[in-house]
């Protein structure tokens, strides 16, 4: 964790220029949709539950024409269309709008979300909400900022007052049962449950402490790379749901302030609250 303030020129050399374009790329992108945001965009169907606005494209559009031209020899993986350039040794994760459906619904909560990939781990990540005008930022072994300052986790240790966070994913059907208990047991043990529809959001709530907790199931990388490295870089801990590893590509995301990780882990394993024959949704090429 850093006690110091955001400064470009304090990080590594290998890393200031991806992290300068992804500050730059994602406040432009944010501008965008903040202009687009209760304009009537066009909403499209991509999947039972899954839907995409005009402004998701334009903004994968503006992202990736900056990242191609800034890095031609980088690869992108995407939300709104995959490209996974072969033999890359950086990879950036992007989701030009997370919180689609709140986006498309008037509804303020959504943000753009950049993470950057360097021989297959994340080594920066910025999450943008352009209606709070909050810039979170992250950098592998450098510390996690919030507008330029700090950040740290919560030091709430009790489960039983802590505030925490969940999201439904796109493919809820095939996990509404699971979902529903662990709900229901969170909501039983925990001072609150929220689920706002944008996960790198929470994950961005967790590092600077408004959030104890989170937990989701079936995630792709583009949800979470980017959050889950400003909670590691805010003191947090990132894990699957029994503890172990966490793997952007795993489908399996548990974030918390590391007091309450254990109960978190707990709840999860409790019958019936892990699907028992989980797929991710993306995996790693």
């Amino acid at each position: 964790m850093s006690k110091a303030a955001f400064r470009i020129h304090r990080l590594p050399s290998h890393v200031q220029a991806p992290v300068t374009e992804a500050v730059t790329v994602a406040l432009e992108a944010g501008r965008l949709l903040k202009r687009r945001f209760r304009t009537g965009v066009s909403v499209k169907m991509k999947g039972r539950a899954d839907i995409v606005t005009a402004a998701d494209v334009e903004a994968q559009r503006l992202v990736e024409r900056r990242l191609r031209r800034s890095f031609p020899g980088h690869g992108i993986l995407a939300e709104e269309g995959l490209d996974t350039t072969a033999g890359a040794e950086w990879h950036w994760i992007v989701d030009p709008l997370d919180g689609t459906k709140n986006f498309a619904r008037g509804i303020p909560t959504f943000c753009v979300s950049i993470a950057a990939e360097y021989r297959g781990r994340v080594e920066l990540g910025v999450v943008y909400d352009p209606i709070q005008e909050e810039l979170f930022a992250g950098v592998r072994g450098q510390g996690a900022w919030l507008n330029g300052r700090p950040i740290r986790v919560s030091r709430v240790a009790d489960l039983g007052l802590a505030f925490v966070a969940t999201g439904c994913p796109h493919r809820v059907g095939r996990y509404v049962q699971s979902i529903a208990l662990t709900f229901g047991r969170f909501a039983a043990r925990s001072l609150g449950v929220r689920d706002r529809g944008a996960g790198a959001l929470d994950l961005c709530y967790v590092a600077c402490g408004r959030y104890d907790g989170y937990w989701e199931i079936d995630q792709s990388p583009w949800d979470i790379a980017a959050g889950g490295l400003i909670v590691e870089e805010a003191g947090g801990r990132m894990s699957d749901f029994r503890g172990g590893r966490f793997d952007i590509y795993g489908g399996e995301t548990v974030a918390s302030n590391r007091r309450v990780h254990e109960r978190i882990i707990g709840v999860l394993k409790m019958p019936g609250g892990t699907p028992s024959r989980h797929r991710p949704p993306v995996r790693r090429s």
